[in-house]
């Protein structure tokens, strides 16, 4: 399943809907990146999507803060990206530090601003089915899925892992599709028994080929949501492709999604702002 070729379409739509805000407005739309730190993979991260909101349309602030701000100046920093009329979504690059509440922080993103859908008002609202926006990795797989035509409808899909901004959303997204879902996590007794039932993998662990080919039951559609060292996945790409229907790669498949809604999610926010500004 790769996610180059729908994340290029998405981003062309996107491109085009910004241009047409601008013009009818006279307003770009704006995401604020905030980093903390000097982490080389978060630098080279938000680099990357800075430049990426350039290509389509979408102007780029950035906030990068010392690795040793407060909680309450992070706060205070991100409230004031909030309340910035001329910001339309706000992006706070994680991890943030051990001595830093990373959820206090992310409250502090304004909910029409949150556009990378990490605050607990997106959560319930990915939960409940509401408007919102979702956070952006799980909502690129639900996109790819479509793109691929998975019919989800009584599928068993087992996700593995329950971060509050991959696993668990994730799971949710496919329960509103109408999928049965698992969540195995590190205390899950029996997981790759329970994995080899899947017909939907979702694998979010964060440790690299975690799943091999014997996990994965004939004809399973796997979704490799996992990044590590050496650019590899959770899943051993190899051996699960001889018995998977679809698979993602790692790179090019759920990454290009993640960013390619986040610019989406962006537009869209700005839309709704300046539609009622």
């Amino acid at each position: 399943m790769d996610g180059t070729g729908p994340a290029r379409r998405i981003t062309e739509r996107t491109a085009a809907a910004a241009a047409a805000l601008r013009e009818r407005t006279g307003v770009a739309p704006c995401l604020a990146t905030v980093l903390v730190g000097e982490d080389p993979a978060s630098v080279t991260y938000v680099r990357m999507k800075r430049a990426r909101c350039a290509k389509a349309g979408i102007e780029p602030r950035h906030l990068a803060l010392p690795a040793g701000v407060s909680t309450a100046e992070l706060v205070d920093r991100v409230g004031e990206l909030s309340a910035d009329p001329a910001v339309h979504g706000i992006l706070l690059q994680h991890p943030v530090g051990p001595h830093i509440d990373e959820r206090a922080a992310f409250e502090a993103i304004a909910p029409a601003k949150d556009v990378d859908g990490v605050t607990m008002h997106s959560f319930a609202a990915m939960g409940f089915g509401l408007p919102g926006f979702a956070s952006c990795t799980p909502g690129g797989i639900l996109r790819l899925l479509d793109e691929y035509q998975v019919d989800l409808r009584g599928k068993h899909a087992v996700v593995v892992g329950r971060s509050a901004i991959l696993g668990k959303p994730a799971g949710m997204l496919l329960l509103g599709r109408d999928a049965t879902v698992t969540y195995c996590h590190s205390r899950t007794r029996d997981l790759r028994a329970i994995v080899r039932e899947a017909d939907v993998l979702v694998a979010a662990v964060g440790r690299a080929r975690f799943l091999t080919g014997e996990d994965i039951k004939p004809g399973a559609v796997v979704i490799d949501a996992g990044y590590n060292e050496g650019n590899v996945g959770d899943v051993d790409f190899e051996s699960a492709r001889t018995r998977a229907s679809l698979i993602t790669p790692v790179p090019g498949g759920v990454g290009p999604m993640t960013i390619a809604v986040l610019l989406a999610q962006t537009v869209e926010a700005a839309t709704r702002q300046l539609a009622t500004a």
